[in-house]
C-alpha cells in the first residue's frame, strides 16, 4: 500500500497509508520521483501555531474568522498532509486528457506522497518538465512565484540597489531575480551562513549576518549613505523589517512576502520608518486581482516563473538542500524543517 508524509500530532510527522485511487476520465495518475515541503508557512501548521489551526479566511469578508469546532486533526484522526510540490512520471491517464502521455515527466502542487493522481484537463498548474529542466529547478516553481510577486511589487528596476532579507528558497531566489531584473547592486541578509554563501555563489553581492552586523548602517556604507531602493522581506521577521526601514532609501519600497506571526513589540515604527518616507507593500503573488490588473495576474506570474526556471535563468541546485530518501522524510522534515532549519534551505525528497 502507498504511503504519504501527515502530521501525527503538532511538531510529529510519520508515513502512513493510503488507499490508492485510479485516475478517472479527467485525471492523470502520477509516480512521485521527488517532492519538497514549504518551510515558510507549512511550518506553522505543522507546529499548530497558523492561523487557520483556529480561524478561516473569509473571503467575501476578507478577514479571518473563527472555524467551527473540530480540532487540529484531519481524516482518519491525522493531521495535515505535508508537502507543496512534486515532480514525478505520468503511469495512468483518463480518456479525456490530451495534453499529456504515460511516461511524461510533469510537475504539480501536492502532499508528499508516492503517487498523484489530479485533473489534467482544467489544471494549469500541472506542467510537463522539459527533458533538459532540473528536477530542483521544477521543485522551486512555487517559491519563485511568491519571489517574483515581491520583485514587481517593489518596483525593483533597472539599475537598482537591492537588499534581500531572508534566504529559505523564496528569498534566495528573489535575489537571483533581483539580477536578471538588472539590479546593480544586490545584499542578502541572514542569520544562516550556509544560506548566505549559496546566495553569494549564486549572485549577490554582498551578504550580512544580522546577529553580528547593523545591517541598515551596512547597507547605507555600501551606498554611499543612500541606502538601498527595494528590500524584498521574505523571513517575516520584525527585526528584518525594523532593519529593512534603517537601510532603506528616502521613499524606497519594503516588498513584505513572508507571512510574519505575530509581533512581540520590538518593531518600532516612530524610528527611521517615520523620517524616510518608506513604502511598506504586503505581497502576496496568489491575491488576485494583481496590482497590475489586468495585465498580470497569478497565471502570468506561474509562467513567467516556469520559462525562468525551465530555461536556467534561476540556479536552484543549492536552492534544494538537502536531500534525503522518502524512507527518512518524517525525521528530516522534523529536523529540518522544525527544530534546525539553519542546516538546510529548501527539504529534498527522492522517491527511489
Amino acid at each position: 500500500m502507498p504511503r504519504k508524509l501527515v502530521a501525527i500530532t503538532p511538531r510529529k510527522a510519520a508515513l502512513v497509508d493510503y488507499e490508492e485511487a485510479t485516475a478517472g476520465p479527467n485525471q492523470v495518475k502520477v509516480r512521485v520521483e521527488y517532492a519538497s515541503p514549504k518551510h515558510g508557512t507549512e511550518v506553522g501548521l505543522f507546529r499548530g501555531e497558523d492561523p487557520f489551526v483556529a480561524d478561516l479566511f473569509d473571503e467575501d469578508w476578507r478577514l479571518f474568522v473563527q472555524r467551527e469546532p473540530g480540532g487540529w486533526g484531519g481524516e482518519n484522526g491525522e493531521g495535515p498532509a505535508l508537502g507543496n510540490q512534486w515532480v514525478g512520471v505520468v503511469v495512468e491517464k483518463g480518456d479525456h486528457v490530451g495534453r499529456f502521455h504515460v511516461g511524461d515527466r510533469v510537475c504539480g502542487y501536492g502532499s508528499i506522497r508516492e503517487t498523484q493522481v489530479m485533473d489534467a484537463v482544467d489544471n494549469p498548474y500541472l506542467l510537463e518538465v522539459p527533458v533538459a529542466m532540473p528536477w530542483k529547478s521544477a521543485l522551486c516553481f512555487d517559491p519563485a512565484q511568491f519571489a517574483l510577486g515581491g520583485i514587481r511589487d517593489g518596483q525593483v528596476r533597472l539599475g537598482d540597489r537591492v537588499a534581500v532579507f531572508g534566504l529559505g528558497a523564496i528569498g534566495a531566489i528573489a535575489a537571483q531575480m533581483a539580477k536578471a531584473a538588472g539590479a546593480a547592486y544586490v545584499a542578502v541578509i541572514d542569520p544562516i551562513e550556509k544560506r548566505r554563501r549559496a546566495a553569494v555563489n549564486a549572485g549577490a553581492d554582498a551578504a550580512f549576518d544580522p546577529l553580528n552586523d547593523d545591517v541598515g548602517l551596512e547597507l547605507k556604507r555600501a551606498t554611499a549613505r543612500a541606502g538601498v531602493d527595494a528590500a524584498i522581506e521574505t523571513s517575516g521577521n520584525e527585526q528584518a523589517l525594523q532593519q529593512a526601514l534603517r537601510g532603506l532609501a528616502y521613499g524606497g519600497t519594503i516588498a513584505f512576502v513572508g507571512w510574519a506571526r505575530a509581533f512581540s513589540g520590538t518593531l518600532d515604527l516612530g524610528r527611521e520608518a517615520h523620517f524616510n518616507n518608506a513604502a511598506l507593500v504586503f505581497s502576496r503573488a496568489s491575491s488576485e486581482p494583481n496590482r497590475d490588473h489586468p495585465r498580470w495576474d497569478r497565471q502570468r506570474i506561474a509562467e513567467s516563473c516556469w520559462t525562468m526556471l525551465a530555461s536556467g535563468v534561476i540556479d536552484c541546485e543549492r536552492i534544494i538542500d538537502p536531500v534525503v530518501s522518502f524512507d527518512e522524510a518524517p525525521s528530516a522534515y522534523e529536523l529540518y524543517v522544525d527544530r534546525k532549519p539553519q542546516q538546510s534551505i529548501k527539504l529534498g525528497i527522492t522517491f527511489d
